[in-house]
């Protein structure tokens, strides 16, 4: 059975099931792409069919184009991996550490034992956390009345760090701050300097914060996993208002076919479009491990309605490099050691392994996220991409 087959009979099977709304799928070498499907509908409550060119929310899928940004500003000696970030963005400068909650529950707080860098903020080893996945960001997010990441508005970061800069992996609004970094560093709103630097010269022309008119008429709805294990559209999240700030750890709108093109840029070592973007040897540094001994641990949830505990192959130890997550061994669906990958909370996922010369992309718009359907689903689409190569 040809690639094309077997990948159009794994995800026309799920949406006929009812496991997923729609889904858009792709895989990309460095030079061709080897295949491209969609399947289902955008929403279920309407009968427009899913398509390859179907906007939707990435979520953190925005965090390596944030990354890479930044690393562009490292490139041109605009920005300093190891420098303490406060020079460009003073606030970092007066982040405390939440040691815990007095008797009366107000929040305990001490001074970090070391600056925040831009290299401890691309490889979320800042302290910084999210509330979907600790608790006392949440329990101090509830007691200061602090707006959930959801938002987008400024406010939303303005949190203390749970553990010192350097100490260890921990996922949150790191790449929030990065993103503030290039604003300041580059004196432009971060989709502007998305657009004039990534998104422009890659082609990614349905890849944006806040969708064109051609974009609005592609989008396609959230659905939320219900305890029954049925799929509803959460009504009322349309595309959203315009936000106060753009975030650099989430919010951009793209497709599955955008999305390859970043993705086959990054196997092409900076190059896509015809345009450089990064420098070759930048896009190697993405590829390693800039964590040290510190490892990707799962992420155990605290809001189940938007997540459940979440770790990508479990047992496999993972590291993160300046942009990406990296598998250290070979991953059970054939991915070699060394691949770069990650994913978004509306369970759109991707991965990019250089050794093998493969990228690929698969997009859903399902709460909570590490979905019971959706993320087997992309392992499945994943194996099989590996299983035709042999």
């Amino acid at each position: 059975m040809s690639l094309q087959a077997r990948i159009d009979h794994l995800l026309s099977d799920a949406a006929k099931r009812g496991d997923i709304p729609g889904v858009a799928a792709m895989v990309t070498t460095s030079e061709r792409t080897l295949y491209e499907g969609a399947f289902g509908v955008r929403s279920l409550a309407r009968s427009e069919p899913m398509t390859i060119d179907t906007v939707v929310g990435i979520a953190s899928m925005t965090k390596a184009i944030t990354s890479s940004a930044a690393l562009q500003l490292v490139e041109r000696g605009l920005l300093d991996l190891d420098a303490p970030a406060s020079a460009v963005v003073p606030a970092l400068g007066n982040v405390g550490v939440l040691t815990g909650f007095d008797a009366e529950g107000q929040p305990l707080m001490r001074a970090p034992r070391r600056a925040i860098t831009l290299r401890h903020l691309l490889t979320h080893s800042a302290g910084f956390s999210y509330e979907l996945w600790n608790a006392d960001i949440k329990r101090y997010k509830d007691l200061k009345k602090i707006p959930g990441i959801e938002t987008r508005t400024n406010e939303s970061i303005n949190i203390p760090l749970i553990a010192d800069p350097g100490e260890r992996w921990e996922y949150g609004v790191n790449t929030d701050w990065a993103g503030k970094m290039v604003e300041a560093a580059s004196g432009k709103p971060l989709g502007t300097y998305f657009q004039d630097h990534l998104l422009g010269p890659l082609g990614m022309s349905s890849t944006a914060y806040r969708p064109s008119e051609a974009m609005r008429s592609q989008m396609a709805s959230m659905h939320q996993r219900t305890e029954d294990g049925s799929l509803a559209p959460i009504t009322g999240m349309g595309p959203p208002p315009p936000p106060d700030v753009d975030q650099g750890g989430g919010g951009l709108l793209s497709t599955a076919r955008d999305y390859l093109k970043f993705t086959r840029m990054i196997l092409n070592h900076g190059a896509g479009n015809g345009e450089r973007v990064l420098r070759p040897e930048t896009v190697a540094l993405m590829g390693m491990n800039h964590l040290g001994d510190s490892r990707v641990t799962m992420l155990k949830t605290v809001s189940p309605t938007r997540s459940n505990d979440a770790e990508f192959f479990p047992g496999t130890p993972k590291t993160w490099s300046l942009a990406f997550q990296i598998n250290m061994r070979r991953a059970p669906t054939g991915r070699a050691a060394g691949s770069m990958s990650w994913a978004g909370l509306t369970n759109c996922y991707y991965w990019i392994d250089p050794t093998s010369d493969l990228a690929g992309v698969l997009m859903t718009q399902i709460l909570p996220f590490a979905d019971i359907k959706a993320m087997p689903l992309f392992e499945a689409f994943e194996t099989a991409v590996y299983d035709a190569q042999t």
